[in-house]
């Protein structure tokens, strides 16, 4: 479908593109001289020294970008401090981090989260291990990365798919390294302080690194190989409180209805993480007219995570009394059983494991003719593999196995706001003999993602006093995401076990008894269970019923595996136009861009259908279970964006400019949101005597993207007599849209490129179907935008003005305000509720204080941001508030002259919590500790 819909943003950039060319033709003259005395003049280049290298490197690639932007820069390769490079762009004006884990993964960037946000390697766009388009920046090692920049305003050059911003990670170009040959090696150890509260917990951990630059043939070949390794353990205390009913009970009697939470769990979370990241790269320039780059990067992240202790299920369904209610929520009481209703307290050992492989490469030629033309050819390849595990046992007390006769049981509680709650059990939870085995099961999700990505850029060098060259270009990519969901399961969590799957007797040799620790030292004991012979438990009793054994593969008679499952094919030509600026407005020298980029996408989904009744394909299974009521079905559309954009910086002075930036933007939706699988049924039409076909899947081939228009503008001043500056900006963004489920009633499937049968034969009756009348429960685009806008405030300094040994101390700092007028509807807290945009924190500030003295570096650095809304850890991902939190890391170093250096280091100095509740605080969200980690090691350059 082809879509123009030129806005106020468009014409405006367009009529700016034109005055300022009427402008340019009348005052040629005097810019030719104007031109000529500001080229004569030299603007200094910050020169920069040991530990505030990389700061005041940063600060210079800010000063002379061409967009409003933000850099990280590395003194060398290897030498950022960070575990992955996301822990690094926390440290940016207006970008947080959500911690998964205890460490930075995803981020956010100016109230917006990582679905907004696109990031590319070398320049080349990056898939992603998840389900998402939102990238796992801890799966890149920080050792391997030389440059990450932050761009907050586009330019028609750059990749779409940046609304909240684009981050652009650079590997290290080897014919750039400050030496012939550079080798940097890094080594440290690792304890984290909280895992010997977790059984079977490792404490200590490890990370290894090393890289080699080197230039030969006259310094015509560079080549550039890094290795970088993380052993670390994963641990996480946790109390975790479901959300509240929307049902609800008058638990005190005195007439009034309360909401009750659905539950919450008590868990000790351990494991460990192993990252290994590899890069290599080559690059030949044999000539001043010719240049061969190629580049590699691969990462291998293995999580190998359990998660055991209680969870207490349906609260509303047990018999409550003594009933605690804190405005019309029920935050505390006795809750009971006789064993006959849904009401429980299962013992879980949860399988989390997750497995990630990413690989990207590119080959790049670039050909100049030694004088005003450049042509640049580009192939890339990212390609990304996530293996969800999610596998586990559930266990509950009963009076009679044999029989599935479960033991009355009770639980009294008090949920303690942002604490763990008081929780006390009538049962013991630690005996094999009354504890049975009613449920084990996997239910694995695999995917996997694949990119290759054709690039042909121009740039021509104009003797011109108002554009000084003109970059033009075209790009073409294909992607798949394919996602495989599976399920393996012997018995149930609620209700009764099936007669050929009995609740299974514990034996001794396959449980252990553990306790809890810390914050959760008063918790009752549970059984720790061992799923591998769990499974083996199940297997034989299967074996001797003449079933099958128990594999984790697909399960027809659960269809939301198979709406899960599927593929999803996006093919996008874009082609770009901009004009680099260089010119003078009065005294006032003018740079920037502008630019226009074209974008066409061509977006499809291959997956199951479910029509029912037989009368779909034969389909068979990896068991040989046949299945006739699915159809292969392939939807989607297509759709033409134009994007503007213009980058205006005004220098006042050789210390003083403004930016202004405007541009139209737009973000792909997540592309498992784009999956065709879908569920159905039927019931009833308004004609008497036919059906109507219903659907449900909650994604859709159909989306359109995220858009906004978006506008910032900032001043920027660097300290003349020192290494530093003050920056403040404003932005404002217009976004039009959001996804949201939604059910479209009536919804016309055949229109809209769906399979729907003609007629169906319900228990032997023939009823035609009407396919333009049901209800289609999918997510959709609605218009219900609005603005985010804010204002940053930046300050570095080095204050080597300063009397002796206190020239060595230096400071660099930011502070974000934003604000949005979109909410969101949400029921988790028992009654519907306006939330806002989720990962916007109104208040953001980062600090970092550091010392330099005759090798020895120190610093001590703190990311605070107030409360957001996101997803919590739960059963089920649940939004919630995110209490406010505030993160200390501290670091100290001393480099000797031979190239060694002695490193200390501690993140999450005051072990900072993640809590969260739902709408209030006395509704007790998650509890999650994460410990500290203490790093100690050295690294060797030279």
């Amino acid at each position: 479908m082809f879509q123009f819909k030129p806005n106020l943003l468009t014409l405006a950039l367009l009529s700016a593109g034109v005055c300022i060319n009427v402008y340019a033709a009348d005052n040629e003259a005097a810019k030719a001289e104007a031109t000529a005395t500001t080229q004569d003049e030299s603007i200094e280049v910050i020169e920069v020294r040991g530990f505030r290298t990389s700061v005041i490197k940063s600060l210079n690639n800010k000063r002379f970008a061409d967009t409003v932007s933000e850099t990280i820069s590395a003194d060398d390769l290897g030498a950022l401090p960070d575990q992955s490079i996301a822990d690094a762009l926390t440290r940016l004006p207006g970008v947080t981090a959500v911690r998964t884990g205890g460490q930075a993964s995803g981020l956010n960037i100016r109230g917006l989260d990582g679905d907004f946000v696109s990031a590319t390697l070398n320049g080349r766009e990056q898939v992603t291990t998840g389900g998402k388009r939102a990238i796992e920046f801890d799966q890149y090692p920080s050792e391997l990365i030389n440059q990450a920049q932050v761009y907050k305003s586009p330019k028609a050059s750059l990749i779409e798919g940046g609304v909240a911003g684009t981050v652009e990670l650079k590997t290290a170009d080897p014919l750039q390294a400050p030496k012939e040959h550079n080798f940097t090696v890094n080594a440290r150890g690792s304890f984290n302080d909280r895992a010997g509260e977790i059984a079977d917990a490792e404490e200590y951990g490890n990370r290894l690194s090393f890289s080699y630059q080197g230039k030969f043939l006259d310094e015509t070949l560079g080549v550039a190989v890094g290795y970088a390794h993380l052993y670390q353990p994963y641990v996480a205390s946790q109390f975790i409180g479901l959300r509240f009913n929307d049902e609800r009970r008058d638990v005190n009697g005195d007439g009034n209805l309360e909401s009750i939470s659905e539950g919450f769990e008590m868990q000790q979370k351990g494991g460990t993480d192993t990252r290994d990241g590899y890069m290599g790269a080559i690059h030949w320039q044999p000539n001043d007219n010719w240049s061969f780059k190629g580049d590699i990067f691969h990462s291998k992240f293995d999580s190998e995570n359990f998660a055991r202790g209680f969870r207490v299920k349906s609260l509303k369904n047990g018999q409550i009394s003594d009933a605690i209610v804190e405005d019309g929520s029920m935050i505390g009481g006795t809750v009971s059983t006789d064993g006959t209703d849904n009401f429980a307290v299962f013992v879980v050992n949860d399988n989390d494991s997750k497995y990630s492989e990413l690989t990207s490469g590119a080959v790049n030629i670039e050909w100049t003719n030694g004088d005003n033309l450049t042509i640049a050819a580009d192939i890339s390849y990212s390609s990304a593999d996530g293996e969800f595990v999610n596998g586990g046992t559930r266990a509950v007390i009963y009076d009679d196995m044999a029989n599935n006769v479960r033991s009355a049981e009770s639980i009294t509680y008090k949920l303690n706001n942002l604490n763990p709650a008081d929780i006390s059990f009538a049962k013991d939870y630690t005996d094999t003999s009354t504890l049975g085995l009613r449920e084990v099961g996997m239910w694995p999700y695999d995917q996997q993602n694949d990119l290759i990505a054709y690039k042909l850029d121009l740039n021509y060098q104009l003797d011109n006093s108002f554009v000084s060259s003109i970059d033009v270009g075209v790009r073409y990519s294909e992607r798949e995401f394919n996602a495989q969901r599976s399920q393996a399961g012997y018995g149930f969590e609620f209700g009764t076990n099936p007669d050929n799957q009995p609740v299974l007797a514990l034996t001794d040799d396959m449980t252990r008894v553990v306790n809890f620790g810390g914050e959760l030292s008063g918790y009752p004991s549970f059984l720790a269970i061992d799923f591998d012979k769990a499974v083996d438990l199940v297997n034989a009793q299967l074996a001797a019923t003449g079933q099958d054994p128990f594999v984790p593969t697909a399960n027809w008679a659960n269809n939301w595996t198979m709406i899960q499952s599927g593929t999803v094919n996006e093919d996008v030509l874009a082609g770009y136009v901009q004009a680099n600026l260089d010119f003078e407005i009065g005294s006032i020298p003018v740079t920037g861009n502008i630019g226009l980029r074209v974008v066409n996408t061509d977006q499809s989904s291959t997956g199951l259908q479910q029509v029912g009744f037989g009368l779909g394909e034969e389909i068979i299974d990896e068991k040989g279970v046949v299945s006739t009521d699915y159809i292969h079905n392939k939807v989607g559309k297509s759709y033409t964006d134009y994007l503007p954009s213009v980058n205006l910086n005004f220098h006042l002075t050789q210390n003083d400019q403004i930016r202004f930036a405007a541009a139209s933007v737009m973000a792909r939706p997540p592309i498992d949101k784009l999956k065709s699988g879908m569920g159905s049924w039927y019931d009833d039409s308004a004609t008497p005597g036919y059906k109507k076909y219903n659907a449900w899947g909650n994604t859709s081939p159909l989306l359109d993207p995220f858009y906004a228009d978006q506008y910032d503008l900032s001043y920027e001043h660097y300290f003349e007599e020192s290494e530093g500056a003050i920056v403040f900006a404003v932005f404002y963004k217009d976004i039009k849209s959001f996804i949201n489920n939604f059910t479209i009633q009536p919804f016309d499937f055949e229109e809209a490129g769906f399979i729907v049968p003609d007629t169906i034969v319900d228990n032997g009756v023939e009823f035609p179907v009407v396919k333009n009348e049901g209800q289609y429960q999918t997510a959709v685009n609605n218009d219900n935008g609005g603005y985010i806008r804010g204002i940053e405030l930046a300050y570095t300094q080095v204050f080597d003005f300063l009397p002796g040994a206190l020239s060595g101390l230096g400071f660099t700092g930011s502070y974000a305000y934003s604000d949005s007028e979109v909410e969101f509807e949400t029921d988790l807290s028992g009654e519907s509720l306006a939330i806002p945009l989720p990962g916007l924190s109104e208040h953001v500030l980062n600090t970092t204080l550091f010392y330099t003295l005759d090798g020895f570096d120190t610093r001590l650095s703190m990311r605070y941001r107030s409360e957001y809304v996101s997803e919590q850890v739960a059963v089920e991902s649940q939004l919630a508030f995110f209490d406010a939190e505030t993160i200390l890391d501290y670091q100290a170093s001393y480099a000797m002259d031979n190239g060694l250096k002695f490193l200390f280091q501690v993140n999450n100095l005051t072990d900072e919590a993640n809590k969260t509740y739902f709408g209030q605080t006395h509704q007790t969200g998650t509890i999650q500790s994460f410990g500290r980690q203490y790093f100690l090691g050295f690294s060797y350059t030279m």
